[in-house]
């Protein structure tokens, strides 16, 4: 909501309670339940790990090409649909994934993208940018990991 509106619905409700009791604290119960929507929680997206069963990532140096063309299969087959490699798209592309985001964190996203949504403050963040939640594919925590490798071979230059 922005903050017009806000401002809008908190001036209303005051004018509207000049008449009684009654009203002024329905107009003040209102006021204050907007006010809480709006509460953002400031978090270190590259210290957040999320919501779910992934508690650290920790990348080899090298990147597991084997792993990696798995995880490009799953993400072809599962997630082109919303994501694009080099473009914002019905969600955020995955280049540069790891300078924005834990890896603990897009695995956990991967993997429990409901419980992320409904509690995480930056997935919270991302629903409100994008206006679509992100689908829950049911991938193994295998499927996950490979896609991760596969995340960290995507570069600018590489993008399709």
């Amino acid at each position: 909501m922005n903050y017009k509106a806000l401002l809008f619905v908190a001036l209303t409700g005051v004018f509207t309670a000049c008449g009684g009791e009654a009203k002024e604290e329905t107009a003040t119960a209102a006021t204050t339940e907007v006010v809480i929507e709006d509460v953002v929680e400031e978090v270190d997206p590259m210290e957040n790990v999320g919501i779910g069963p992934i508690d650290e990532l920790v990348f080899d140096d090298e990147i597991n090409m084997e792993l990696a063309d798995a995880g490009k299969v799953v993400y072809e087959a599962k997630c082109t649909a919303c994501h694009k490699v080099n473009k914002r798209y019905i969600g955020p592309s995955p280049m540069g994934i790891y300078e924005r985001r834990n890896p603990a964190w897009v695995m956990n996203m991967i993997l429990n993208p409901d419980e992320m949504v409904a509690k995480d403050p930056i997935a919270r963040a991302l629903l409100a940018e994008y206006a679509s939640p992100m689908a829950n594919q049911n991938l193994t925590e295998d499927e996950a990991r490979s896609v991760a490798e596969y995340f960290r071979t995507i570069q600018p230059a590489a993008a399709e």
